[in-house]
């Protein structure tokens, strides 16, 4: 079972805790890391998480990790004595958080059958790859709140928040919040198939993390659009 660890750049933990990992190098997996005393969720020990949890802990950087010794499984996370980062999930970047939130979002627009959500998620695809200009984005962010004061509620509304979240993260140098938020306001808009859109975020996330998204297909999908 391939487990994971959330950092920032520095290797610091991200959603809190202290003590940067040491962090892989030369192909080489990072040195252990070990805690003491009792082993306590949320207050005492190392946390890693599944794929099917990954997405409540999404940040800057993924890695691939490997425990060790005693384990606690606690709801979203995993509470461990031993520790050690594999290798960096390379293919989670600025640019594909963005396409990433574009996917979750996109997948809602059935939903609102909105244009302008429509543009909201072309506008986060064409500034993932610099397609777009700070005029064009505020436009389709503009936009997307327009459609947001005239879409309906319910299920309609969280449509309209996916496609919101989207817009907002062509405008947002964390990539990651944004992807984060799409995906989470994507499950709300079919909350009774919320374990099957859940699995498909986590398989897209993965695919992502893998380097198995054709992104240069997407690329000329957006500039035909563009």
């Amino acid at each position: 079972m391939t487990l994971y660890k959330v950092t920032g750049p520095d290797g610091n933990p991200f959603h809190g805790g202290s003590g940067a990992w040491s962090l892989p190098k030369n192909g080489k997996p990072g040195a252990w890391r070990k805690v003491k005393g009792k082993l306590v969720p949320c207050e005492n020990g190392l946390h890693l998480c599944e794929a099917k949890h990954l997405l409540d802990w999404l940040g800057p950087i993924i890695w691939e990790a490997e425990c060790r010794g005693k384990r606690i499984d606690h709801n979203d996370k995993i509470v461990v004595r031993e520790a050690r980062l594999i290798r960096q999930c390379g293919g989670w970047t600025e640019q594909t958080a963005r396409l990433f939130a574009a996917d979750c979002a996109e997948r809602t627009l059935k939903i609102a059958n909105d244009e302008r959500c429509d543009a909201a998620i072309l506008a986060t695809r064409q500034y993932a790859f610099d397609l777009i200009d700070d005029a064009a984005r505020a436009a389709a962010r503009a936009a997307a709140r327009a459609a947001a004061r005239a879409a309906a509620r319910d299920a309609a509304w969280a449509a309209r928040a996916a496609a919101g979240d989207a817009a907002r993260a062509a405008a947002r140098d964390a990539a990651w919040a944004a992807a984060w938020a799409a995906a989470w306001a994507a499950r709300a808009a079919a909350w009774a198939a919320r374990a099957a859109e859940q699995e498909w975020q986590t398989d897209r996330l993965i695919q992502y993390l893998t380097g198995k998204v054709d992104i240069d297909a997407i690329r000329k999908s957006v500039e035909v659009q563009s």
